[in-house]
Order: C-alpha cells, then structure tokens, then sequence
C-alpha cells in the first residue's frame, strides 16, 4: 500500500484531525530502538492490515470498510467531546475505581484488558487495543463495542487469526484503525503513543478532546495491572516507563500518575 510522510490532516465528518505532535511520533522510535524492534515489522503488518480492510466489506463486514470506519471515528470524537467527563481506564483499575469515576454524562475509554473493570451498565465509548487483552476484550467485542485496533509488528498473527473470526458475529464491533509508523497509511491513524493507556490519552489529545474533560484510574508505575494481557512482568513494568514518557509528554502526568508515584 502507497504510503507517505505523515504530513496530512485526517478528516471525519465536522472534525479534522491533524498529525500528532513530533515529540509524541519520536518515542515510538525511540521505544524501537531500546527494545530492538525493526520498524519494517511495523510498517508491513500496518499495511497488511490496512490493504486487509480496504474494501467495502472486508470479511463481508460491511461496518469494516474504510468508509464505515470514517463514521465510527466521527461517532466516538462527537460522543466524547459531548460528554461531561471521558474516563481513561487502565490496566491498575478496579471495579471499585472505575464506578467512583462514574458521573451523569461521564463515558469511558478503557485500555484492552482493562475493559473487564467498568461494569457492563456504564458507557464505554471504544476500547483501544493491541489485541492482548484476552477473554475481557472477547467479551467487549461480543457487545459490540467499538475497539481502536493498534498494529504493530508482533500482533500480526492475532489481528489475522481474531478477525475473520470476529466478522462471523451477529454484530462485529465496529473498529478504527492505528498504527505506530511515521508514514501515513491510507485508512489507519497515528495519534501517538506505546502502551495501549498512554496511547488511549494520545488518541483523545489527537480528536481535541480537552485535557480538562479528562479522568484516569488504573494507570500506575510500580506493578502490572490484574487487567493486563499475558506478559513479562519485568518487561512490562520497562514499558511503563515509556508510558510515564509519553503521559510527561502529554502533561498529564500528575493527572494520570498516584502523586506517589509521580515524585
């Protein structure tokens, strides 16, 4: 697939989208770097995915085609910019954390796995997702929920294996496509970010949602969250500090972080 240097704005009904921040893009280089990922791996199962979903049923889901999925983007920047508060959830949340977050006119954004933590009678919004978030991002994409599907180079094999699966559904769930390459890649969108909680801040900084709408529980450096997918916990807690990174990046580190945690 075509691609070029990411320089366009991204158009969604009344909203436009314009290139996330450079500093933001960089650390997504930086991460390769330190963990000796190959941004090729990146890019390929990016494009795949892109070429993947390019037609106007792709999977004969006709809610997957870039057009439907232009519209879901639209629905998810309205809902949230409407919204009196849009709570990011992460992978440290608890139940508990989550229903304290709650208020009228609040939605939630969670971070894979960490969708398991806002029960089912509060309205989650989208869930962003790397695809390891297991039977708790199962059960969200059986509800149909709206899921912000990131490609990198190691979940290749899950996006080819979950969504022909997904797409025999009584109602797939509708999905908005990013990736972490500094090309831009026709239908898919690079808002920034590493870990699927910081990239979750990225994505609502990037549809101009304001930082002052924003809530967070379960973000937190010193343990890997009940919520998380199957993982190193060594290597998770190294990508925490690359989360912290982006969030300083962001200024929302002291809204995000346990003040503990943030000194």
């Amino acid at each position: 697939m075509p691609t070029a240097r990411f320089k366009d704005r991204r158009r969604a009904g009344r909203y436009v989208f314009s290139p996330a921040a450079p500093q933001l893009l960089a650390v997504q280089d930086e991460v390769r770097a330190a963990f000796g990922w190959a941004l090729d791996a990146d890019r390929t199962s990016a494009e795949a995915l892109g070429t993947a979903l390019s037609s106007d049923a792709p999977f004969g889901v006709q809610a997957w085609s870039p057009e439907a999925r232009g519209r879901h983007l639209n629905q998810v920047a309205e809902r949230c910019h409407l919204a009196s508060k849009v709570v990011i959830v992460g992978a440290a949340a608890t139940v508990e954390d989550v229903e304290a977050a709650a208020c009228p006119g609040a939605v939630f954004i969670a971070a894979d796995g960490a969708v398991g933590a806002v029960s089912p009678h509060l309205d989650v919004v989208a869930v962003v997702s790397d695809l390891d978030g297991g039977e708790h991002l199962d059960a969200a994409v059986r509800r149909g929920l709206v899921l912000v599907l990131h490609a990198h180079g190691d979940n290749r094999s899950a996006w080819e294996r979950l969504l022909p699966q997904w797409s025999t559904l009584p109602e797939p769930p509708g999905i908005i496509l990013t990736h972490q390459t500094p090309n831009a890649i026709e239908g898919m969108h690079n808002p920034g970010g590493f870990t699927d909680g910081d990239r979750a801040a990225c994505f609502l900084r990037w549809l101009g949602v304001p930082d002052t709408s924003l809530a967070f529980v379960g973000f937190a450096l010193d343990r890997v969250g009940p919520w998380s997918g199957t993982t190193d916990p060594s290597r998770k807690l190294e990508k925490l500090t690359w989360m912290v990174k982006v969030l300083t990046l962001l200024g929302m580190t002291h809204e995000a972080l346990p003040q503990d945690e943030n000194s």
